[in-house]
Formats: C-alpha cells, sequence, structure tokens
C-alpha cells in the first residue's frame, strides 16, 4: 500500500532559485533523468522524531563523501539544509492540521509520528548534464512494528571479497547509491523463503551488513561491528551509537566477524536511521538467544539516545 498523498512532503532543492515545496501528485522527474535510467546519484535517509530530524551532521558528511565518489558537484550544504527545514515545517504543519481535524488533546499537544525524510541527488538530465536534487519525507510505515517484534534473518553472499574497494574502486563501496536494485531483490528473496532481512557476507565468508542495516553484535559490555569500509557502508546509527556508548563504559570494537559470531553473541541487532535498532530473533531458521527484557530494553534506549543527540 502506499503512503496517502497527503502524507508526502516534496521538496525540489536545485530547480529554482530557493528550495520549494512541489506537489508530490504531479510528475517531477523528466524521463532522461540519469537517478531514475541508471542510479547514478547518491541519497540519504534521515530520521524525523518530535519534530525535528535526527543524526544531521553524520548524514550530511556521508552525503558529501559519497558524491565525491560519484565526482558529483559538491552539495551545497546549506541550500540541503534549508530544504531540509522546509520539509520538516511541513511535515509539521501537517501534523497540526490532522490534530485539528481528529480533536485536539486535552493539554493542547500534538503527537509527532516518525518519519523517514530522504535526500536524493543525482547527476540529473542526459540532454542537460544538471544535477537532480530533492527531499522527501513519508511516514515511517513498519518502524515500531519491526522494532517490537524482531526479524528473521537469511545469511546471503554478496558476491565480493572484502578488499574489493581498494582493487576496484569505481565499485563504489563506501558509497550510498541510488543502485539499490540488487539489495532490494535480496530482501524480496529473503521474504519468498520466510525470512524479513537478509545479512550479506563476503566470499571469505566475513560479515558485512545488512540491505539497509549495519550488524551490531553485542556480548557483556562489548558492542562489536564489521570493519566500516571493508565491503561496508559506514553506518550512521552505527557511529553516533558507538560515540554514546563509549562515553557510557562499553568497549567498541570494529572487527572482522563470521557467521559463528552471530550465534555466541548475546544478541544480535541490525540498525539503520529509520528502524533504529531491531532485534535479530534467528539465523537461516536457528533461533538465538534472547539477551533478556532488561538488556534489551537497555540497548534500545542506548540508541534512542544516541539518535536524539
Amino acid at each position: 500500500m502506499t503512503a496517502p498523498q497527503h502524507d508526502i512532503i516534496l521538496v525540489d532543492v536545485l530547480s529554482e532559485d530557493a528550495p520549494r515545496i512541489a506537489d508530490a501528485s504531479e510528475p517531477f522527474l523528466y524521463p532522461d533523468d540519469l537517478g531514475a535510467v541508471r542510479g547514478d546519484g547518491v541519497f540519504e535517509t534521515l530520521l524525523v522524531r518530535d519534530g525535528h530530524a535526527c543524526n544531521v551532521a553524520r548524514h550530511e558528511n556521508r552525503f558529501l563523501s559519497s558524491a565525491e565518489m560519484l565526482q558529483l558537484p559538491a552539495p551545497d550544504l546549506d541550500r540541503w539544509r534549508a530544504a531540509s527545514g522546509l520539509a520538516v515545517d511541513e511535515w509539521n504543519s501537517r501534523a497540526l492540521d490532522r490534530a485539528a481535524s481528529d480533536g485536539a488533546s486535552a493539554d493542547g499537544s500534538v503527537t509527532h509520528r516518525d518519519a523517514s525524510m530522504r535526500w536524493v541527488y543525482s547527476r540529473g538530465r542526459e540532454s542537460t548534464g544538471l544535477p537532480t536534487g530533492y527531499i522527501m519525507i513519508t511516514p515511517a510505515a513498519g518502524a515500531a512494528e519491526a522494532r517490537e517484534r524482531g526479524v528473521r534473518v537469511m545469511l546471503a553472499e554478496r558476491g565480493f571479497e572484502l578488499d574489493l574497494g581498494n582493487r576496484a574502486p569505481w565499485a563504489l563501496i563506501g558509497a550510498k547509491t541510488l543502485s539499490y536494485a540488487a539489495n532490494m531483490a535480496a530482501l524480496r528473496y529473503a521474504k519468498e523463503h520466510g525470512f524479513d532481512d537478509v545479512i550479506f557476507t563476503s566470499s571469505e565468508g566475513n560479515l558485512l551488513e545488512g540491505p539497509t542495516s549495519t550488524i551490531i553484535l553485542v556480548r557483556g559490555r562489548q558492542l562489536l561491528t564489521p570493519n566500516p569500509g571493508e565491503g561496508v557502508l559506514p553506518g550512521t546509527t552505527q557511529a553516533a551509537l558507538f560515540d554514546l556508548a563509549a562515553e557510557q563504559g562499553w568497549e567498541c570494537v570494529p572487527a572482522q566477524l563470521t557467521p559463528e559470531d552471530l550465534r555466541t553473541a548475546d544478541a544480535v541487532w541490525l540498525v539503520s536511521s529509520v528502524r533504529i535498532a531491531v532485534r535479530v530473533t534467528s539465523l537461516d531458521g536457528e533461533e538465538l538467544p534472547s539477551p533478556g527484557v532488561a538488556a534489551e530494553a537497555e540497548f534500545g534506549e542506548l540508541c534512542e539516545q544516541a539518535l536524539a543527540r
């Protein structure tokens, strides 16, 4: 089911003198836009919570890095920030409209739903050579349910070795590109076979990442994640989590990890900007141990705090 048009906020970032709200029910991209026809562009997905965007600086830094790797013109971050503010203001305004139509609460407060804000920046039209940039906000559908129930995961080989990025920089390992067809195909395959999500492995059998998430393992007071850059997109949520956790006495370790590490961990989590943290409850049909209610709540709260900074 697609979101109602009322729930889609679209901001045109680049085609006018200043960012502007666009009509999400009207055509927006030209048919020769290279983001659409070749996936030649980059994107970021930010959580909008309690009326504001979360973890913005890390997303901006990765956005700049991804654009540089694709040799796109450096994004004007001031313009993207202004466009983000416009999008969030419109989202909040519609939340007020919904509250008014539904009947305001006794204290006059407004409940803000979590939302997903996507920045999209592509090489643009083949006929003009001018980049395309837009921001879209939609409700964070299904994120809360995934956090509550956890996910059943299957392992899937991604088909390359850990050092591919060094041997083939054109593979764009470490860039968050629009070319997500293989990731989406992996998720569809998993769901067709009774799983909810995927953890990719390298040709050597090392853990990489999920199609839309970073892997975190918990062992006592230690947090582990696959080495960013070794076939792994640096995760903004993982980085925020590790910074806060280290301040609170956790040992945070990037490392080369294998599927056996998943089976021996106290808990396995997939973290991402919108779902935040979902626990892996089974691996290839094998149930994984539960860390217990208190430990699960502690980790979830740690992630929430990290994104709120």
